[in-house]
């Protein structure tokens, strides 16, 4: 998009992240940098783009979150020197202060726009008449969560990666609700069985562009020990499952969210999960991401490697937020490709002797430097899909799985 390459050297952005794999939709050129923790793959990239990425040391705690790199003098520095706009992955209260103190120009939608819409309580209100989209569903607090003999799902204001959402099905985890947070409010779904999916979108001026449909790969063992724990996504396995009109019914869902989204000021990435009824075939919102959606990279990297000449989600979140237009584009679409996501179980992994094996057979394996129950130890991409069924690996994934553990405890 030449539009963007040109605006963007008018007129910089820094993008600081915990991470760099987030920034990385875009590559590091002109008018565009990035700030991130110092970790061996971030050295790679800096290797490649010496001039446009800069790296923190991390202190004796770990890496910096992206409140705590916007405090470093490298930031403030960068910043001042291409007279920059900032650009993070999910904006905060905290973020934002400091970007106000310093006189900076955050680019980002507001932290309590992105607060409203995905709190499972408020986000009801917000919705509206959108609510329709929703599984049936009541708000009220934990000491109404009851078993009466049918599954439901209890879910918090705030749920990270599946972390905040039980499944009730049975007395025992109703009754440690009900005892545990008693007035804290929930939200209580009917259960719904079946496949979730997810897409990355972007609101602009002018519409909302639509990225493509990839199956949310949840919950698999050896990869996580939570059945609730988002851990990759799979495009093709959408694209061969889903039927037009069910297609037709998400592509319907996102335009109305986005369009509510863009009726309260939001620019940029969000994202949609949603949920096929396996018994009837019907699609439920299950979750708005009022962010840059995690998956947004790697989608936006396959776009491009599919099509050069097409805009990818990533360029349009960027072209948004510039107030660039997009009026005519539309992301390219891709038909496969997959990542998968290894976390750190009670199985500790052993990131640098598997990264060296998955590598073998021709898959990209990003490595993580932290070594927390629960969190990330490996990213680990394909070109082809990972899936042959829902919850079933096809066999390169089961390759996958049993490098990961092969002893397949």
């Amino acid at each position: 998009m030449d539009e963007l390459r040109t605006t963007l050297k008018k007129r910089p952005i820094v993008y600081v992240t915990r991470d760099i794999e987030r920034a990385l939709g875009f590559l590091p050129s002109d008018g565009y940098f990035v700030i991130s923790n110092r970790t061996s793959y971030a050295e790679k990239i800096l290797t490649k783009h010496p001039n446009n990425v800069v790296l923190i040391d991390r202190v004796d705690s770990g890496m910096l979150d992206t409140h705590e790199l916007l405090s470093t003098s490298e930031v403030a520095t960068t910043i001042s020197k291409h007279a920059a706009h900032v650009m993070v992955f999910k904006n905060t209260s905290a973020i934002e202060t400091i970007c106000k103190e310093r006189g900076w120009s955050l680019l980002n939608p507001k932290a309590a726009l992105a607060e409203m819409i995905e709190n499972k309580i408020t986000q009801v209100a917000w919705l509206g008449k959108l609510k329709k989209f929703l599984p049936p569903h009541r708000i009220t607090t934990g000491k109404d969560c009851v078993w009466s003999n049918t599954p439901f799902i209890v879910q918090y204001a705030h749920a990270h990666t599946g972390e905040g959402t039980i499944l009730v099905n049975n007395n025992e985890t109703a009754e440690n609700i009900r005892e545990t947070f008693p007035h804290r409010e929930v939200r209580i779904t009917d259960f719904v069985d079946g496949p979730v999916f997810t897409s990355n979108n972007i609101v602009t001026e002018e519409e909302v562009l639509l990225g493509n449909v990839s199956y949310q790969i949840t919950g698999l063992s050896p990869f996580t020990e939570n059945k609730f724990s988002t851990i990759g996504n799979d495009w093709n396995f959408a694209t061969r499952t889903l039927s037009p009109t069910q297609k037709s019914e998400i592509e319907k869902m996102v335009r109305e969210i986005g369009k509510r989204m863009r009726d309260d000021g939001w620019k940029g990435l969000f994202g949609v999960d949603v949920i096929l009824d396996s018994k009837t075939g019907k699609i439920y919102l299950i979750e708005i991401n009022a962010r840059q959606p995690a998956s947004t990279t790697y989608e936006s990297q396959l776009q491009k490697k599919s099509n050069p000449f097409s805009i990818s989600v990533f360029e349009a979140h960027l072209a948004s937020l510039l107030g660039l237009s997009t009026f005519n584009l539309q992301p390219s679409t891709i038909l496969d490709g997959a990542q998968i996501i290894a976390r750190h179980t009670n199985a500790h992994i052993d990131t640098g002797g598997l990264a060296t094996k998955l590598r073998q057979m021709n898959l990209t394996v990003i490595e993580y430097e932290n070594n927390a129950h629960n969190a990330d130890a490996l990213r680990i991409q394909s070109g082809h899909s990972l899936i042959e069924n829902v919850n079933i690996l096809n066999d390169t994934g089961k390759q996958i799985a049993s490098i990961l553990n092969p002893h397949g405890n």
